[in-house]
């Protein structure tokens, strides 16, 4: 057994893949990948344990220098963001909350929600697919977690310690990271969970269940030409409906969520290739180097090659 545990964590030391933050999700219970030609394709998040043999994966947020954004998305995923370091402005359906060190958000499957982090930061991210409480407590449309001062204090100190036994290297803390992930499944079914979920959010849930369908097609095929006529006409749907399914429940237009999509491709590629900006535009799905620009500079602030020279040296 000590050499499994040794080979497993020689494993974990050696990843340093990135998975798509914008979650494909590949069947109810498993962790969201999206896979492109084999190439991994995360532009959300830094892995820091991988899938393998564990039931969720803990990471730490790639805006960890700054300068970041995570534009209007949802998962199937409960998530948990704890803040150690520094600071960031996390948004669940519109409303603002304001993270500083030690403080923490949960949220819960399909509730849509962006990220802005202005400022460094270094903060621990907790993916639980929501299959796994569905093997337990029955139908995920009628989960739902609140925040409680009550027991805020003890979730922290458990995702704080899971890390620092990841951090330790050694083979034997596998068991107890496990084992305090647990514990926190525990806490949060006992002292988080909210028992009576209204119809209005179970209906919202269904629908983004039906739209993650929609997004994961999207996701996979940004770089073509992805008109509102050509998606609504692969599921069967009107573009008048498709539109008011986008605005309605994920708070977003289609045409903005696509937008989205392809500049934080084109960010991801800015950062870590050498490739020329009208070559990232283009393989990103934007028709110019001029949009991609235009579309970037909204974004981030700056066009994308002076933020490239400002944060990689390129």
């Amino acid at each position: 057994m000590d050499k499994f545990l040794s080979a497993y964590y020689d494993r974990m030391k050696r990843s340093n893949c990135m998975y798509r933050y914008l979650e494909q999700v590949l069947e109810a219970g498993s962790c969201e990948a999206v896979q492109d030609g084999g190439n991994a394709m995360d532009f959300r998040h830094e892995l820091v344990l991988p899938n393998d043999d564990l039931p969720f994966k803990l990471f730490v947020f790639e805006g960890k220098d700054g300068s970041y954004k995570v534009s209007k998305h949802w998962h199937r995923s409960v998530e948990i963001f704890l803040v150690l370091e520094g600071s960031m402005d996390f948004y669940i359906n519109s409303r603002r909350f304001v993270l500083g060190e030690g403080q923490f958000i949960l949220v819960n499957s399909n509730e849509v929600h962006s990220i802005d982090c202005p400022d460094p930061n270094f903060t621990l991210v907790l993916q639980i697919p929501r299959g796994l409480f569905e093997k337990y407590l029955g139908d995920g449309d009628s989960l739902l977690f609140r925040q409680t001062s009550r027991a805020d204090a003890e979730l922290a100190a458990l995702i704080r310690r899971m890390h620092k036994s990841y951090e330790s290297g050694q083979a034997e803390q596998l068991f107890r990271i496990l084992g305090d992930f647990y514990q926190l499944m525990y806490l949060l079914v006992t002292d988080f969970r909210v028992l009576e979920v209204d119809e209005e959010r179970k209906i919202q849930n269904k629908q983004l269940d039906r739209l993650s369908h929609i997004t994961n097609y999207i996701q996979v095929n940004y770089r073509e030409d992805l008109t509102l006529e050509g998606v609504a006409r692969v599921f069967g749907f009107s573009p008048a409906y498709l539109s008011r399914m986008f605005q309605k429940y994920a708070g977003i237009n289609y045409k903005a969520y696509v937008q989205d999509l392809r500049t934080e491709a084109g960010y991801r590629q800015l950062l870590n290739t050498s490739r020329p900006v009208g070559e990232i535009a283009l393989e990103c799905g934007f028709p110019d180097s001029r949009s991609f620009a235009k579309a970037f500079r909204r974004r981030y602030g700056m066009p994308p090659a002076q933020y490239r020279k400002k944060n990689s040296g390129m």
